[in-house]
């Protein structure tokens, strides 16, 4: 059995596709297939189950997958750490991002990084927390920038930003014609929410004091981006609630915003990662090279 075994072993867990597993691992079918059938006849177990079409993983070959992985991040783990004193942060960091954040997030921290770190290579992951959290899980993600808090034994979190709540309302609305908003003065608004699964979501109903089941689901817009409530918001659809940094991302002539008062209307942003992670003092570092250029619209925790 060995290391590169293991890993086209989980190249055809993650691809669920022969063709597709070893195009990612640079070979051949026939020699990721001949290694593989090796590997069945060592452990003495079948860790697939193929047909024409597809290939499933056996219940023998999930334990021996998920075992597989963390040999190979040991094993990866082991050979940075021969190396770290060579250059911090150089080869590839895969880092998970909530929808919410990583459009207006990126662009500022990508550049401060390639200065900073010129030989990094981050690899972005975008998704929803709950599919981010399990790749963590599965060793597939070296870290995730989400909100928090993360509630997962298994799991870290490093805060490093508190990103400010903003009310955003067409053109001439009422509320727009003071410097701040009050949130009980929210009651009556109607706030166009992201689609379930989104965890700003269930931040702005927290804010808001609402409960999913007080909302009036006729009446209720859900997008899968805020770009598409930007633009409901623009032709007089509802309200809603952003993050300081998408409001900072993207200004509309037809949106007014004003800020939330009180000190709970914000998120936290933090780095999450296993608690098991071998390489800890690479995502410090990463985490202090995001704190160290922050913009003005949010606030290092």
């Amino acid at each position: 059995m060995t290391l590169q075994e293991l890993r086209y072993l989980i190249a055809v867990a993650d691809y669920g596709h022969f063709g597709r597993a070893a195009e990612a691992c640079h070979v051949t079918q026939p020699t990721l297939s001949t290694q593989l059938k090796r590997l069945e006849d060592f452990l003495g177990a079948t860790l697939f189950e193929r047909t024409n079409k597809t290939v499933h993983v056996t219940p023998i070959g999930e334990e021996v997958v998920a075992r597989a992985r963390k040999v190979v991040a040991e094993a990866d783990a082991l050979v940075d750490s021969a190396q770290e004193n060579k250059e911090p942060l150089s080869g590839p960091l895969h880092i998970g991002i909530i929808p919410t954040l990583s459009p207006y997030l990126l662009s500022w921290l990508l550049p401060a990084l390639k200065l900073a770190y010129p030989h990094l290579q981050m690899v972005v992951h975008e998704d929803l927390t709950d599919h981010l959290l399990e790749r963590l899980t599965d060793h597939k993600l070296d870290a995730a920038l989400l909100a928090l808090p993360v509630d997962t034994a298994d799991l870290e979190a490093m805060p490093l930003f508190n990103e400010p709540f903003f009310f955003a309302a067409p053109k001439g609305h009422p509320l727009t014609k003071t410097k701040t908003v009050k949130v009980s003065e929210l009651k009556n608004e109607h706030l166009l929410l992201l689609t379930d699964g989104h965890c700003l979501r269930d931040q702005a109903l927290a804010v808001c004091g609402f409960s999913e089941a007080a909302r009036n689901e006729e009446m209720d817009f859900r997008a899968t981006s805020l770009e598409t409530i930007r633009s409901m918001v623009a032709a007089g659809m509802g309200c809603t609630l952003m993050p300081a940094l998408a409001v900072a991302g993207g200004a509309s002539r037809d949106i007014e915003v004003r800020p939330l008062a009180g000190r709970r209307s914000s998120r936290q942003i933090g780095l999450v990662r296993r608690r098991t992670y071998p390489k800890l003092r690479e995502l410090q570092l990463f985490g202090q090279a995001i704190r160290d250029s922050l913009p003005p619209s949010v606030v290092a925790a």
